[in-house]
């Protein structure tokens, strides 16, 4: 009669394990933590590829629109601030002779209004009216442009005007010079 003992506490053992064994009940919620990276993008400017001023007579003044400039910002920084500078080298035609060159210092720059924006922050150009016009140098940067404060991408375009003071003393021909933007 062993044996009617044992089974007892074998049914009681297996009652045990089994309630041990039952499966835990599922959390209601559960969170992922989770990444993503924005990339760090670029400073641009864009300018027209060629310009052509105008004609005009010596002692005269030839006005014209260079085109559009664009400076893209896609740096996404905390802090997206810009500035556009120009300069610009002698125009020349022929040999180069002061009375074949017109120096950048005779060449008037007013970056007007903008065009377009995009973005936050505040932009500003440099020469706002006609009236505003400062002298193109080949060495020191004239601000065409800036953009201060905002975050992350930004955009701004804006048409400036040339204005050529001709010399009394030039002779007739073609000048070619170079008109350089840039932005930092």
């Amino acid at each position: 009669m062993r044996t009617a003992k044992i089974w007892p506490t074998i049914a009681a053992t297996a009652a045990m394990v089994g309630l041990l064994a039952t499966p835990a009940a599922a959390a209601p919620t559960d969170d992922t933590d989770s990444t993503f990276e924005v990339l760090v993008g670029t400073l641009d400017v864009v300018t027209p590829a060629t310009a052509d001023l105008g004609s005009g007579a010596p002692g005269g003044t030839i006005t014209s629109a260079l085109g559009t400039v664009s400076v893209s910002d896609t740096r996404a920084a905390a802090d997206a601030s810009w500035t556009a500078s120009v300069t610009a080298t002698d125009f020349q035609t022929g040999g180069g002779t002061p009375e074949e060159t017109v120096l950048a210092s005779e060449i008037d720059y007013w970056s007007g209004p903008a065009l377009t924006t995009t973005g936050t922050g505040t932009f500003t150009p440099g020469q706002p009216a006609a009236g505003d016009a400062e002298a193109l140098d080949s060495t020191t940067p004239l601000d065409a442009f800036t953009h201060t404060g905002g975050t992350g991408s930004n955009t701004a375009t804006w048409n400036p005007t040339l204005v050529v003071n001709v010399p009394l003393d030039s002779i007739a021909g073609e000048y070619t010079g170079t008109v350089t933007h840039s932005v930092a």
